[in-house]
Order: C-alpha cells, then sequence, then structure tokens
C-alpha cells in the first residue's frame, strides 16, 4: 500500500435482493486530503459507506487500512473505530443531557486507582481537545446547551481523539447555517493538516469546491470516476452525476411555448423563506403554466414546495394566490384555497397502507369537508370509480387495500386524491419516481392535460428530459437558493449548465 494512502476499497460488490446496490467498486483516500463522495439518490454512496464501517457485509472485493497487515473486514461500527475509522452522521447520535466531556470518554472514561471516573483528569483532557481545535466550549456543560453545529463538531472533536485516521463525514451540513458550515470547514481543514483523511458526503457542490481536494462519483452502484478537484469543473461533475454528456445531448424538439405572461397571475411569492432550507424567493405562477423545479438532490426543489404549500411556515416574505394576500399556517390552509401536494414520499407521507382504494381517493376532500360532514357512500364510490378508470389504476376492486397495489397505481391513487378536490394549484413532487416507462408517459401527458384545462402546477422531476417535455419555465436551485429561471431555450444543456452553475470551477 501506498506510503500515502490510508484506506483502499477494491472491487466491493453488494447486492440486496433483486439490486445491485455495488458493482465493483474501487475508493481511494489519502492522508490528509478531504475527499467528497458524490453521487445522485440510490448511487450507492451510504452502502459503500456502510461496506467500510461494518453495517453491511459486502460479497466481494477487499479493503486495505494504512498500518493494518491482510484486508480488513469490519463487523460493526466499533470494529471499524478500533481500525481508526470514525463516521459522524448528520443526525448528532450523542446524549444531549450528559456533559461535553462525558460525551467526549463515553465507554473509555479515565479511572483512578479504585475504579471510579477520574472526573478531573477526564475534565482536563476534554478541555484540550476543545481548546487545540479552537473550540469555544465549556467542557462541563451539557450538550444539549450548544448549537447542532457545535454538538457536531463535538462528535467530530470524539472521533478524532479517538485516534482516527479515516474520518467520514455523512451529510454533516445539511442543518447548518452558511456561518456554521465555515466554522466546520475550518475544523475540516486544520484535521487534514494534521494528516487525517476525510470523506465528506454532501449535495451541496457549492461546499465541494470550497473545500473538498478530490471527488469520487457514483451512478447506479458503480464507479463513474475519481478526479482531482482542479479537474472536474461543476458542469462536468453534473454530467458525471446525472449520466448525460454534452457531446450527445440532442435537444428535444418542443412544440412552439404558450405566452403565459398575459394569463392570470395564480401564485405570486415575493421573499418566502423557511430557516435551514430555502433562502429568500420569488417565484409567479400563472393560470394554465407548468412550472419546473429544477436541481440536484438537496438543492431545496421539495423544501421551496413546502414552504409555498404551507407544510413548512415561511419566516419571511408575502404570499398571494389569484391576487389575494394570504398567510397559510397548515396544509388544510392551502386545501381550502384550492392547492394540492403530491409529496415525493408517498410510502410515509401519501398512501395509508391500511385503507382501500376508496378510502385514499377520498381522504384529501373529506379532510376539506371536515370530520362531521361525512361523504355519502354514494359518492364515495362515484369518485373512486371516476378516477379509477380516468388514471387506469390496476386495482382487483375499490376496495383493495392500496398497500396491495404496485407501486405506480399508489401514485395514481394519490394524485387522484388531489384530483377529487378539483385543485386550482397542484404540486407535483417525483410524481413518475419508482413508476415503469409507459405509467411515467400517462402521467406526464395528465400534467399536460390539467394543464390546458387551466390549472396551474409546479412540476418537480430528477429527470430533466420528463421535465423537458412538460414545463413550459424551470427554476434552479442550487444549495436551498432560487439562483436562475430559464424560460427560453429550454434545453437538455441549458439546464444542466445553470444546475452547476457559475464562479470559477464553471
Amino acid at each position: 500500500m501506498d506510503n500515502n494512502v490510508v484506506l483502499t476499497m477494491r472491487g466491493i460488490t453488494m447486492t440486496f435482493p433483486g439490486v445491485k446496490a455495488l458493482d465493483n467498486v474501487d475508493f481511494t483516500l489519502r492522508k490528509g486530503e478531504i475527499h467528497a463522495l458524490m453521487g445522485e439518490n440510490g448511487a450507492g454512496k451510504s452502502t459503500l459507506i456502510k461496506c467500510l464501517t461494518g453495517i453491511n457485509a459486502f460479497e466481494a472485493g477487499e479493503i486495505h487500512v494504512d498500518g493494518i497487515n491482510g484486508p480488513v473486514v469490519n463487523h460493526s461500527t466499533l470494529d471499524a473505530q478500533k481500525k481508526g475509522i470514525s463516521t459522524v452522521y448528520q443526525e448528532v447520535n450523542l446524549c444531549g443531557n450528559l456533559s461535553v466531556a462525558e460525551n467526549l470518554f463515553i465507554g473509555r472514561e479515565p479511572r483512578t486507582k479504585i475504579g471510579t471516573i477520574d472526573w478531573k483528569t477526564m475534565i482536563k483532557k476534554s478541555q484540550k481537545i476543545m481548546d487545540d481545535l479552537e473550540m469555544p466550549v465549556n467542557v462541563t456543560q451539557n450538550l444539549e446547551e450548544y448549537s447542532l453545529a457545535l454538538q457536531q463538531m463535538i462528535a467530530i472533536a470524539r472521533a478524532v481523539d479517538m485516534d482516527c485516521k479515516v474520518l467520514i463525514l455523512d451529510e454533516p451540513t445539511s442543518s447548518l447555517d452558511d456561518n456554521e458550515v465555515e466554522k466546520l470547514f475550518r475544523l475540516m481543514r486544520q484535521l487534514r493538516d494534521k494528516g487525517v483523511g476525510i470523506v465528506f458526503v454532501t449535495h451541496f457542490l457549492e461546499q465541494v469546491y470550497a473545500v473538498c481536494d478530490r471527488i469520487t462519483v457514483l451512478r447506479n452502484g458503480t464507479l463513474v470516476g475519481e478526479y482531482p478537484i482542479a479537474e472536474l469543473p461543476r458542469v462536468k461533475l453534473v454530467a458525471a452525476m446525472m449520466g448525460k454528456d454534452f457531446d450527445d445531448l440532442a435537444a428535444i424538439k418542443t412544440e412552439e411555448q404558450a405566452d403565459f405572461s398575459k394569463a392570470e397571475v395564480i401564485i405570486d411569492a415575493k421573499g418566502l423563506s423557511h430557516k435551514g432550507t430555502i433562502k429568500p424567493f420569488d417565484l409567479t405562477i400563472h393560470k394554465g403554466e407548468v412550472v419546473g423545479l429544477t436541481g440536484l438532490l438537496g438543492s431545496g426543489r421539495s423544501e421551496l414546495a413546502r414552504v409555498i404549500y404551507g407544510a413548512d411556515r415561511n419566516q419571511t416574505g408575502t404570499l398571494k394566490v389569484a391576487g389575494k394576500e394570504v398567510n397559510i399556517k397548515s396544509p388544510i390552509d392551502a386545501m381550502n384555497l384550492g392547492m394540492g401536494l403530491l409529496p415525493d414520499d408517498r410510502k410515509e407521507e401519501g398512501i395509508i397502507g391500511d385503507l382501500s382504494v376508496r378510502e385514499n381517493i377520498i381522504l384529501a376532500m373529506q379532510a376539506k369537508r371536515g370530520m362531521f360532514r361525512l361523504i355519502p357512500m354514494k359518492d364515495q364510490i362515484a369518485l373512486a370509480d371516476k378516477y379509477i378508470e380516468m388514471l387506469q389504476i390496476k386495482t382487483a376492486s375499490r376496495e383493495t387495500l392500496i398497500k396491495q397495489l404496485s407501486g405506480g397505481n399508489q401514485q395514481k391513487v394519490i394524485l387522484g386524491r388531489w384530483l377529487a378536490t378539483d385543485p386550482d394549484f397542484l404540486i407535483l413532487d417525483e410524481p413518475t419516481r419508482g413508476i415503469d416507462i409507459g405509467t411515467k408517459t400517462e402521467i406526464q401527458k395528465l400534467v399536460l392535460k390539467l394543464a390546458g384545462e387551466g390549472k396551474s402546477i409546479i412540476f418537480i422531476s430528477s429527470e430533466i428530459e420528463e421535465m423537458l417535455r412538460t414545463c413550459s419555465k424551470m427554476e434552479v436551485l442550487r444549495d436551498g437558493q432560487k439562483v436562475g429561471e430559464i424560460t427560453e431555450n429550454l434545453t437538455q444543456e441549458n439546464v444542466m449548465k445553470a444546475i452547476a452553475g457559475g464562479g470559477s470551477n464553471e
């Protein structure tokens, strides 16, 4: 093993039932480098880390760690820690009701001669760790008294003090503000300079270019490549993650775009924001317009939609619906204003598995009427039958439990639920994810049909091609901020350049 290399993973292969999660993946981490592990959802980043840290067992391949003879196989995170591999997750997994010192030494407390905890030594050592890392922390205070950012840094300090050679940071910045992120980066650079190899998993492009030395890109469980940061401009990184290459991008021919500028304004958002997820944005949507929200995963697409819908309360700004300023406190307010939201996670936020297809379809309409004005059964049956037929939902009967349907058909049921409320404005978040190509086409056609009937739609999808087929305007998001709007020349290349953004790495 090269003296400068701290970790090599070669030919790592792992299969979940029916899915090859990792296919012959290589990864190399050098001492004193910050190495970004990048890829869209389902690319295999988390699986690769779990293979390294002993959470997942892999079928083929070898892992080598500096200073250890022969291949390494970890059977638990503790096993990995003993070999110098530590992971700090997005959710801090320390104990808020214990002091900082207790958290730093949990499970390895210094002891007196008679076996009791040596508090004096533990506090002194803890304070030295904090001071060495220039962290303004009183180690006798409880952990919960500090901000999430400092808690995260304390978790990192604990990992480093346990003699870690490899530090894995899994989405550590997703709940931090810009100032806190900069403090974290300062700590990361300090550790890099001390020779620690850092694996940084993030969705934020800006952060990768701010702090990393090298990038490894995964896609669909395979290795796309490893690149020094200076050799991978943003546009090429986006192309590598999404599996597109500008050389062979054919512009998709679209019919002449309709001009919506003179149509009635249905949604007019000014300076709306949500702390920690979305910076202030403006957005105008006209009657009959399909507006796409595009950006890499984690760019804030869903969060922006949730702020408009009231699923997350806005901290700043104003929202007008059909010309009237409104204050949406909750989704029921949004529904009463003629809005509907099809969420991206249908299993968690969409379907109610133990209810029938009929009950799932009438759910939103019943919520609007209130629990004391039940929809008569004959109306429920008529509604369910109407949308089962209209959306071609494949189900044994309207009384079949929705959990027995395929993913695509569950998606259609939820779409039916919102269509039953006859909304003026519909937010469709990843409406075609995980469903077959035929059903995807049906849903795209339906979106265009609804727009033709005068409904306004926000359409969110990870697949640029389907957005180009359905949207008349694209709002581009990056790192929780609206960074652009494309109304003309809607081509894949223009959209991907906008997602990748400017700066010196363009």
